[in-house]
């Protein structure tokens, strides 16, 4: 055991100390803030709204078209076509609208613009008109138009769990994204920290500093020190990631915004969404993030521990580099793309057959589960189902690392011949 730490040990330090770790920990999350804030600031400071002209000389529109943040239109009479045309050739208009005196809802529409205008854009301005011509047209019929907006009203239509009385769609959104969140980030881990085993073994092997290393320590304990010293680095990044993430959030918004606070509250009384506002409240305080955040460690060990050793077993088979590797990780890969798959149907259905499937296999239920676990615990997975999940994470956990202790203690010394998935199996049951 002390073999083993001494090794984690080595394995943590070398990690840590090194500059790329520094600036790959505290320099990315700086980076995704510097990111978001930019979008932020150029979202709240964005200018570039398209203005349409309308010369209206039927008056069909009767002074009226609605804006919105990106289009907005005004109105003039008068103009003629070809001063239209010189000012949209020299940009000074975005776009112009000109309806001829007698024309009609029923005739055609024809925006001219002066410049570039994007395929959004255009949805935008030909879904804002075709709202208004519509209009127009239903309030020309000799029908009651309360009657009419009464008719066109659709039925306020909620859903109701009978175990979960603050059940709702705004819940059931938000633990949609945090199912999702934390199962890709599972599966960003294994496939990121899994890989880093795995070349820091071919490292030592190719370097041969293994030989050296295995002559004071047995390979299994030089494995074991690998995997839970890369664990432990994986970890501590989280850590960090963490605090930098909720103090960057906490000092670097209202530095650079220190009004967004108010303007936001602002806006919500404005616009009365204060009641919308407590909705989403009230369904954050519904999501148990305990559970959930505890559930996160739990599965990122277990899933870490699992993947890390086999990822070690295929490093300590390698000879001649990446190219060896790539061959015999594929299969080892496979089962946690298969576990992001079954994921994008777990945040969506939650317990049906394969969800319960993926979230029991241990090799797919670190990602799969965090998606059930999101949703609610016990309405979308039992405590036995996770229970159970768990046993058999960490039991597979054992038997991987016995299944790669075995292929480590022959492939860590063994050089110039490619293994093949047959002879790994064979070291793997050898006899002592």
């Amino acid at each position: 055991m002390n073999k083993i730490i001494l090794v984690l040990k080595r394995e943590f330090l070398s990690r840590v100390q090194k500059k790329t770790f520094l600036l790959v920990t505290i320099g990315l999350p700086i980076l995704i803030c510097a990111i978001y804030a930019a979008i932020i600031y150029f979202s709240i400071n964005n200018t570039s709204q398209t203005k349409i002209l309308v010369v209206d000389n039927a008056n069909i529109f009767k002074d009226s078209l609605p804006s919105n943040g990106d289009i907005s239109f005004y109105f003039s009479k008068d103009e003629p076509v070809n001063t239209l045309k010189e000012k949209a050739e020299k940009k000074s208009l975005d776009g112009y609208i000109y309806i001829a005196a007698g024309a009609s809802l029923s005739d055609s529409i024809q925006i001219v613009t002066g410049k570039k205008i994007g395929l959004i854009t255009r949805q935008k301005i030909q879904d804002e008109i075709n709202d208004r011509v519509k209009e127009l047209k239903l309030a020309s019929l000799p029908i009651n138009q309360d009657s009419l907006k009464l008719a066109q009203k659709g039925s306020n239509i909620s859903f109701e769990n009978i175990n979960d009385k603050n059940d709702s769609d705004i819940k059931a959104g938000i633990s949609y994204g945090v199912g999702f969140g934390s199962g890709f980030l599972i599966y960003l881990i294994l496939l990121l920290y899994g890989t880093a085993v795995m070349r820091g073994v071919m490292e030592e092997k190719t370097n041969r500093i293994a030989e050296i290393i295995v002559s004071s320590v047995k390979p299994f304990q030089l494995m074991m020190g690998k995997i839970l010293g890369i664990g432990a680095v994986g970890l501590l990044q989280f850590i960090i990631w963490i605090v930098l993430g909720v103090g960057l959030r906490l000092i670097l918004i209202p530095l650079l915004f220190p009004g967004a606070g108010h303007s936001i509250s602002s806006q919500v009384e404005a616009s009365g969404s204060t009641a919308q506002v407590q909705q989403i409240l009230h369904a954050i305080s519904g999501i148990n993030f305990t559970m959930i955040l505890s559930m996160f460690v739990v599965y990122f060990i277990g899933g870490y521990l699992v993947y890390a050793s086999l990822f070690a077993a295929i490093g300590c088979t390698v000879s001649d580099g990446q190219q060896d590797a790539q061959g015999l990780q594929l299969p080892i890969t496979l089962p946690i793309i298969f576990g992001f798959v079954i994921m994008m149907q777990a945040i969506n259905n939650p317990t049906s057959g394969l969800s319960v499937f993926g979230s029991l296999f241990p090799l797919t239920s670190p990602v799969v589960m965090m998606a059930r676990v999101a949703q609610g615990v016990p309405d979308a997975v039992s405590y036995w189902q996770l229970g159970l999940s768990i046993l058999i994470l960490f039991a597979t956990f054992l038997l991987t690392t016995w299944f790669a202790g075995k292929i480590y203690r022959t492939g860590i010394l063994m050089y110039g011949k490619k293994p093949t998935w047959k002879e790994l199996i064979k070291w793997a049951f050898r006899k002592n």
